[in-house]
């Protein structure tokens, strides 16, 4: 019931368009397949979660607005209609463009010794999925110091500060991220996906606003579990 993506490209797990193109392709058949409840993402070697973008494509010409698959740059940040949860296993330094992939992640599982930071801005770019979303995982503050300065933030740190979910000792981040996703494919698969549907349909909404839609019969994963025979 869960899948393990491997993302191996030496030496750094660094992503180009055809990476990415590829790995939306491996996420869009998990959401299809209903065997599978749960992905892990993860990098090869004990170094690099991913050093983010693939700097030597783009120096060989590949645009930043390049086709990234259907699933956004990394394969399932932005992919429609996945119900399911993913764990990103972090294993070493997660840099720019791999940290907003595992900040998409449903929960982390992150190394002592991994790193999370965006150099985007030090390089006359921005981050575009990190400026949306670590705002809304930290206090602005904090956010805003990683965001305008590069800073890096360690694993202790960035459990302290609620971006990382578990801890693990150097060279186990992905048994701790299958004993996590064990936990979860014991859940009904029905509760999860309204779970995950409810929080991101509500997440901008005041709470009774959420209530009112929740309440609306509208969102059908909602109904859908209400009427499942697990209910």
């Amino acid at each position: 019931a869960i899948l393990e993506v491997l993302l191996d490209r030496p030496k750094a797990n660094a992503i180009d368009a055809a990476t990415s193109r590829e790995m939306s392709r491996v996420f869009a058949e998990f959401r299809d397949d209903p065997e599978l409840k749960v992905a892990i993402l993860s990098g090869a070697g004990e170094k690099f979660f991913s050093a983010g973008w693939d700097l030597s494509a783009a120096a060989g010409g590949e645009a930043v607005e390049s086709d990234y698959g259907e699933g956004g740059f990394g394969g399932f940040p932005e992919l429609p209609g996945l119900a399911k949860p993913v764990i990103a296993a972090v294993n070493g330094y997660a840099v720019g463009s791999d940290f907003e992939i595992a900040m998409s992640a449903d929960m982390i599982v992150a190394a002592e010794h991994a790193q999370f930071w965006l150099p985007e801005a030090q390089l006359g770019i921005l981050p575009d999925a990190g400026t949306l979303r670590l705002p809304r995982l930290l206090p602005r503050a904090l956010a805003m110091e990683v965001l305008l300065t590069g800073r890096r933030m360690d694993a202790v740190e960035a459990h302290d500060r609620g971006l990382v979910n578990l801890l693990a000792a150097s060279g186990e981040a992905l048994d701790k991220a299958r004993e996590l996703a064990r936990q979860v494919a014991s859940a009904a698969p029905l509760s999860i996906a309204a779970i995950l549907d409810i929080e991101r349909r509500t997440a901008p909404l005041s709470l009774e606003e959420a209530y009112r839609l929740l309440r609306s019969g509208k969102i059908e994963s909602y109904q859908r579990m209400l009427a499942s025979e697990d209910a």
